[in-house]
C-alpha cells in the first residue's frame, strides 16, 4: 500500500477503546449528530476537480486523503453525503456491531491515529477436524490488525475534514438524482464535464467523479460498468459478546463450520460475534466451545498422523492450541443481520469516472477484508491523483486512471478469489475435502515462513 510521505491522515483522535486511551472525559457518552448544511460556496454549475459521490468510511477517507496531499493543495474538491453530519464529542456507551478489522497497510494510511482493541493473535481451525493454523506477534513486526467501530472511523474522518474546509468541501443530507456524461476525444463536447444534479435541482461539474457510493452504487451502475456478482444465500448475524471473566483480550478467534464460519473479534472487554446464520446463540457457543460432532474418525487419524510427521521433520514448528474466552452474555438489541455475497466490477474506471471501495468490489467478510481492500483504493488513487498533479496533467484523463485500476485489480482480485474459494472449500463435510483442509492447516501451521507471506499480503 501507498505510504504518504508528507500527508498522512491522523483520524480517531477522539478516543481509543482499549484500556491505554480513553480521550474523552465523563462518564456518559454519546453520540451527536450535526444538522448543519456545508454547501454555502456550492454554486449552480460550479465546477471542481474532484467530487466524491459517497461519505461512508472510504469515501470520507479519500476526502481527507487528496485533502492532505501537497500536490493537490490547489485543487477544489466536493464530498458528497446523502446521510446526517456525523460526528462525535464522546465516545458513546454501548458498543456497536459495525466494526471493521483494520490492516497494518491501512493503518499507515489513518496513521496519527488512535487504532484501538489491536490483535496479536489469529486463531483459525476447523469445526470437522483438530486442525488449526495461529498467526501470532512471533510471525509479525506489528499487530496483525486493529478492530475499530465504523462509526468512530467516520467520525474521526470527519473531524479532519473540518481541518481542510478552505479546499475540501462537504455537502451533507445530498442526494444525487443523475449523472451526465461526457463524450470522450470530443473537443466540441457541448458537456466537457461530468455533470451532477442533485435532488434540491442544482447541478455541479467535475473533473473527474469518484463513486464510493457502496455495493449497490448509482455510480457504477450510471456509468454502464458491468458487475460479476452473486449471492450466497446466507445472512451474517452480528452480536456483542460480554466475556465471563477478565482476560487479555487481543486474540481473534475464527471457527470454520459446514454452515459458514463463526468469528469472534476483540473490542476491549467483549467481543464483535460474526457467524453467517441465524442459530440459537446457545447453540451457536456450543458449537464454538469445541464441538466435535463434525468429526470423522478417519480424518481425525490422518491428521494426527500427518502432525506426527511434521513435529519429526520441523520439531520446533506449530502452535500451542488456545482455548476461547467464555461468554457470559449478548449485548441488548446489539443483534443485527445482513446478507452475505460477493461481486467485482469488471472495470473500476471510465472517462472522468473512477470507483472505489465496496462500489467496485464486495467480499465475503471471512477475511476481514472489505475495508482494507476500500483503503488500498485510496492511497493508490491519491498516489496517481498527486502524480498526475504534480506533472500538470487533467486529474480525469484515462492514462493515470488507468494505472490506478491495473494495480488495484491485480491486488484485489486475488485476494477476492482467495476469500471464494475458502468460503466454498470449507462449505462442505465430504472427507476427502476434510482431508485435504486438515492437512492444508497444520503444513501451512508448521511453516513460519509461509505463514509470514500470507500475512504480509493481507497486511498490504
Amino acid at each position: 500500500m501507498f505510504t504518504f510521505a508528507k500527508a498522512k491522515l491522523a483520524v480517531l483522535g477522539i478516543g481509543r477503546r482499549c484500556v491505554a486511551l480513553r480521550a474523552f472525559s465523563g462518564a456518559r457518552r454519546g453520540f451527536a449528530s450535526s444538522e448543519r448544511h456545508e454547501e454555502s460556496s456550492t454554486s449552480e454549475n460550479q465546477l471542481f476537480d474532484i467530487i466524491i459521490s459517497g461519505g461512508g468510511m472510504v469515501g470520507t477517507a479519500m476526502a481527507c486523503s487528496l485533502g492532505l496531499d501537497p500536490n493537490l493543495a490547489g485543487k477544489k474538491i466536493l464530498l458528497l453525503e446523502a446521510g446526517h453530519k456525523k460526528e462525535m464529542d464522546r465516545v458513546p456507551e454501548t458498543y456497536s456491531t459495525r466494526v471493521s478489522s483494520i490492516s497494518p497497510g491501512s493503518a499507515t494510511l489513518l496513521s496519527g491515529t488512535d487504532l484501538c482493541s489491536f490483535c496479536n493473535v489469529l486463531s483459525v481451525w476447523d469445526a470437522c477436524s483438530d486442525a488449526l493454523i495461529t498467526f501470532d506477534k512471533d510471525n509479525l513486526q506489528d499487530e496483525m490488525a486493529y478492530i475499530v467501530e465504523n462509526d468512530v472511523i467516520v467520525a474521526a474522518l470527519t473531524k479532519q475534514l473540518q481541518t481542510l474546509s478552505d479546499h475540501v468541501k462537504v455537502q451533507y443530507r445530498t442526494k444525487v438524482v443523475k449523472y451526465t456524461w461526457p463524450r470522450p476525444y470530443h473537443v466540441s463536447e457541448s458537456i466537457p464535464w461530468v455533470q451532477v444534479t442533485l435532488a434540491n435541482g442544482k447541478t455541479l461539474q467535475t473533473k473527474l467523479l469518484i463513486g464510493a457510493d457502496g455495493p449497490n452504487s448509482m455510480v457504477r451502475r450510471e456509468a454502464g460498468i458491468p458487475t460479476v456478482k452473486w449471492n450466497y444465500d446466507q445472512s451474517a448475524v452480528v452480536a456483542v459478546l460480554h466475556l465471563s471473566e477478565p482476560t487479555v483480550n487481543n486474540v481473534a478467534w475464527q471457527r470454520f463450520l459446514q454452515t459458514g464460519p463463526i468469528a469472534m473479534l476483540p473490542i476491549l472487554a467483549y467481543l464483535i460475534l460474526l457467524v453467517p446464520f441465524p442459530l440459537l446463540f446457545t447453540s451457536l457457543f456450543l458449537s464454538l466451545q469445541w464441538s466435535n460432532e463434525n468429526h470423522s474418525e478417519m480424518v481425525e487419524t490422518a491428521g494426527s498422523l500427518f502432525r506426527t510427521a511434521l513435529s519429526v521433520l520441523m520439531p520446533d514448528s506449530g502452535s500451542a492450541r488456545q482455548i476461547p474466552p467464555s461468554v457470559a452474555d449478548i449485548g441488548p438489541k446489539s443483534r443485527v443481520m445482513f446478507p452475505l455475497g460477493m461481486g467485482h466490477a469488471t472495470e473500476y474506471i471510465r472517462h472522468r469516472v473512477a470507483i472505489i471501495g465496496d462500489a467496485a468490489h464486495r467480499v465475503h467478510p471471512l477475511a476481514g477484508q472489505g475495508a482494507n481492500l476500500g483503503f488500498g483504493d485510496v492511497a493508490y488513487l491519491t498516489k496517481v491523483l498527486s502524480q498526475a498533479a504534480f506533472n500538470g496533467k487533467d486529474l480525469g484523463a484515462m492514462q493515470h486512471l488507468l494505472e490506478f485500476e491495473t494495480e488495484r485489480q491485480r491486488h484485489n482480485l486475488p485476494m477476492m478469489a482467495a476469500i471464494d474459494l475458502m468460503k466454498r472449500l470449507y462449505s462442505t463435510n465430504a472427507a476427502p475435502m476434510v482431508l485435504l483442509r486438515t492437512f492444508g492447516l497444520q503444513a501451512t501451521n508448521a511453516l513460519p515462513p509461509l505463514k509470514e507471506q500470507i500475512m504480509a499480503y493481507a497486511s498490504k
